[in-house]
């Protein structure tokens, strides 16, 4: 299920950046991403984490985050507590730096998670074999360069990288979303494929194949969520993602998630996202 782990953030922007950091340094990162990474490209340091001791990190280490957890980087060993905010305004030093990493993000602007998203471990420290996976270097190296020489269509060429970057991670990843029952995964393509479908809890345990107390019982251990609940997720991300990449009236894109009504729409949209569609579509 990565594509559908990867389809439930990119109703929300992704963003990169270099930073680069010199003598005593250190950084808390607050938890503002559903997923993101920091690839390693120079230089040692320590990963911070709230109650674990700190971990070494070096060149070619990715360390991979979902579900807004806090962590931080510095120079060397220290608490959580006693690192800086890192602010993206923070202007880069120039010269060379003793320390370098790129940074790719999906921001959660609401505190929203996606269902399956919040199957994933909060962070995971990645030692990449790249001899056995030269793509993974090869669009680390490809997003370092979009940072090195920008051009026309950098922000959606980044944003293509962010994707592949994070897609390639996940696939790494020792506890990634998993769905080994082929019943429950039956049901979750139907909900993906078809979300504008009036499903019930009884059509998709049909689909499943088993009796709706079992379906409803698997489902839920195995996303988290009950399947109806699901569902409004799916169709939450879906529409969000509809509002900032269509110019579709409301109407429509409230029939393509399986709203009768752009009435109906709004009030899902607004329960899930604390703002209405189009204020939404606007920011």
């Amino acid at each position: 299920m990565i594509t559908a782990a990867l389809g439930s953030v990119r109703a929300l922007r992704a963003s990169g950046r270099r930073i680069t950091e010199s003598g005593p340094w250190g950084l808390r990162f607050p938890p503002m991403a559903v997923l993101g990474f920091h690839a390693l490209l120079h230089g040692e340091g320590w990963l911070i984490q709230e109650k674990i001791e700190p971990l070494r990190v070096r060149p070619g280490d990715v360390i991979f985050t979902a579900a807004g957890v806090v962590h931080g980087l510095s120079h060397a060993p220290c608490a959580l507590e006693d690192l800086p905010d890192f602010t993206v305004e923070e202007p880069a030093p120039s010269g060379a730096a003793d320390f370098e990493f790129l940074c790719g993000a999906y921001r959660l602007e609401d505190g929203r998670v996606p269902a399956l998203l919040r199957q994933l471990p909060g962070l995971v420290l990645i030692t990449p074999d790249y001899a056995e996976q030269p793509e993974l270097r090869a669009l680390i190296a490809m997003l370092q360069a979009d940072f090195d020489r920008p051009e026309p269509g950098t922000d959606a060429a980044r944003a293509a990288l962010i994707d592949l970057l994070v897609v390639q991670m996940l696939r790494q990843m020792p506890d990634r979303p998993e769905v080994t029952d082929p019943g429950i995964a039956g049901a979750l393509h139907a909900i993906h494929d078809r979300p504008e479908r009036p499903w019930t809890v009884e059509q998709l345990s049909s689909v499943a194949g088993m009796s709706r107390t079992t379906f409803h019982r698997r489902f839920t251990a195995v996303t988290g969520t009950p399947p109806m609940t699901y569902l409004v997720d799916r169709r939450m991300s879906l529409g969000a993602q509809l509002l900032r990449q269509s110019p579709a009236p409301l109407a429509a894109i409230a029939r393509q998630v399986g709203y009768s009504t752009e009435f109906a729409f709004s009030a899902a949209f607004r329960r899930a996202y604390g703002m209405a569609p189009g204020r939404f579509r606007a920011s």
